[in-house]
């Protein structure tokens, strides 16, 4: 690749999140004074960020450039591509531009933070054309594990790029829409300057089997169970959702609807009329007693084990109104999500400890991805042969068996980009290169609170986890450094107070000796004292017991 001027007037796409990571999706395009931003998702955090909610993108690089962009244009409704809106739309709020089914996630997103009267909503279908500044953008139906997914051609003043979002190439859908090939072929006929294509399932070899397969598996296991049936799966997947309606149906039962968003996303697809139930078939938890086990199935969120959800709680035995008994079935029509191992298979030992009988992935075909494998892959470099080839949405692992899958398709490695979040790949008169980095990176929400906990204070969480605190007490004269109240100590996660009085009391007399050697003029300095005193005990608990709490000496001047 040519190196460009960094002042190149060309167009650039931006990586702000989703390149090297699942999750976080979201990438700036750039020309001239003009944007658009494609998707704005989240991330939820892994095992090390504790007390994290959920991570956003950095959106620095847009802060000075508000008043240049001209919409976000969003693929699907998914959490990791249109989270993070309510966090960004406070400061970047263009026109949003997306499907019916994925404008009403958005829509009942922001109305919990008061922002859906504030933001200019619009509903596209596939095969419109929306034009933004310089930019104009089809949408291309493709198939996802959620109703209405899209691919983008972004018309640019360099040349078309295609985005393909999150998809597969389903030849059975649940609700017949086939993915678009032929306008992706169309695009690959007119020339397409570069093709951003999702890389999460490229280790896959093959192609994914259809969402149709599920729905199979659901029919042929719900007539053998003799209780309850619960059904987890993400309350965004109304595929998966209508299928197990229908062998509800075909088995006799009624449907209960379990977790506030669950009962909330297939009200919105009804209304939509992406979910057909059929009337009388849903019921409310009053009536749930009153019906023979044999005829209930329950639709549930918390297929990954989250601790506050509905299907963990009722696995604890912890749920006012579901509880489970010998004969149940639990089904979890759900992929496992990289650092959530743990949590499910704790649930599914509670379930089994309930008497229940737990089918999932790995026994069962009651999940399938909604990403495309290898061969899918392919398909979509050969039908839009693009000149330029950037794998996005996926590890950097990915990214790099992306790249090497689009090379033996006869994509040269010089035109195969693998680029990081915060890359600034510029597009010239058909040449390309990365020209720079822009500031990037994740913001971490934790409560109300957005921004305020960063790396440092998430090390100091996980020291205190690891290592415990231990809180030193000390009153100090003020007219003359005499210590004259403690030293007291106080631990926390570190040792068990009432079985350690001896060692703590060691410890205290280890301060009370440093304290003796201080001189007048150090004991009247608190910082002093404090730098002291976490001196003499670190070095203390490193020798005797070869452990680093957190030492917080408190100091009251009396």
């Amino acid at each position: 690749m040519d190196l460009l001027p960094k002042d190149s007037s060309g167009l650039k796409i931006i990586p702000l999140g989703g390149f090297g990571e699942i999750g976080l999706n979201m990438a700036v395009f750039e020309y001239g004074e003009e944007i658009i931003l494609v998707d704005c998702g989240l991330m939820f955090p892994d095992a090390s960020m504790l007390g994290i909610d959920l991570v956003v993108p950095d959106i620095t690089y847009l802060r000075d450039r508000v008043e240049q962009v001209r919409g976000i244009f969003l693929t699907h409704g998914h959490e990791d591509h249109i989270g993070a809106l309510p966090y960004v739309l406070p400061e970047v709020n263009p026109p949003i531009f997306g499907t019916a089914l994925t404008l009403g996630l958005v829509k009942a997103k922001l109305k919990e933070f008061h922002l859906d009267e504030k933001v200019d909503l619009r509903v596209v279908k596939p095969r419109e054309t929306v034009t933004a500044g310089c930019f104009s953008v089809e949408f291309i139906r493709v198939t996802h594990s959620i109703v209405d997914g899209c691919g983008l051609a972004i018309r640019t003043p360099e040349g078309v790029v295609i985005h393909t979002g999150d998809f597969k190439i389903d030849q059975t859908p649940v609700d017949g829409e086939l993915t678009d090939l032929a306008t992706f072929a169309r695009y690959g006929e007119e020339g397409v300057l570069a093709l951003m294509s999702d890389s999460t399932n490229v280790k896959r070899e093959g192609y994914t089997i259809s969402e149709r397969a599920v729905g199979e598996a659901f029919h042929e296991l719900f007539p053998k169970c003799p209780g309850r049936i619960i059904v987890a799966a993400f309350s965004s997947n109304i595929h998966r959702v209508q299928q197990v309606v229908e062998a509800a149906v075909a088995s006799g039962r009624k449907v209960l609807l379990n977790g506030r968003s669950m009962i909330a996303n297939v009200q919105i697809a009804r209304e939509l009329g992406y979910l057909r139930v059929p009337e009388g078939l849903l019921i409310d938890l009053k009536e749930l007693p009153h019906l023979p086990k044999e005829q209930v199935c329950i639709i549930s969120t918390g297929s990954q084990g989250e601790p506050m959800s509905a299907l963990t709680r009722i696995a604890m035995d912890d749920h006012k109104q579901i509880k489970l008994t010998k004969g149940d079935t639990v089904i979890l029509s759900s992929r496992v999500i990289p650092g959530n191992e743990k949590t499910i298979t704790d649930m599914i030992n509670h379930l089994y400890r309930r008497g229940a009988e737990v089918f999932h992935e790995q026994v069962s075909e009651v999940h399938v991805s909604g990403h495309a494998s290898q061969e899918e892959l392919k398909l979509m470099l050969n039908l839009t042969r693009p000149h330029w080839f950037i794998p996005v949405h996926g590890e950097y692992r990915h990214l790099v068996r992306h790249a090497r899958l689009a090379q033996k398709v006869g994509i040269p490695a010089e035109r195969c980009i693998v680029a990081n979040n915060g890359d600034v790949m510029a597009f010239s008169a058909g040449e390309a290169c990365i020209i720079g980095q822009v500031e990037n990176g994740r913001v971490f929400v934790d409560g109300k609170g957005i921004g305020d906990v960063g790396e440092i204070v998430l090390k100091d969480r996980k020291h205190l986890s690891e290592d415990g605190m231990v809180i030193v007490i000390i009153g100090i004269a003020m007219y003359n450094g005499q210590v004259i109240y403690g030293p007291d100590i106080v631990s926390r996660g570190f040792v068990f107070e009432d079985e350690s009085q001896d060692y703590l009391e060691a410890a205290r007399k280890v301060v009370t000796d440093k304290l003796a050697e201080l001189n007048a003029e150090v004991m009247g300095d608190l910082n002093e004292v404090k730098q002291e005193v976490r001196a003499t005990l670190r070095r203390f608990f490193k020798k005797t017991i070869e452990r680093r709490p957190v030492i917080l000496p408190l100091i009251l001047e009396m």
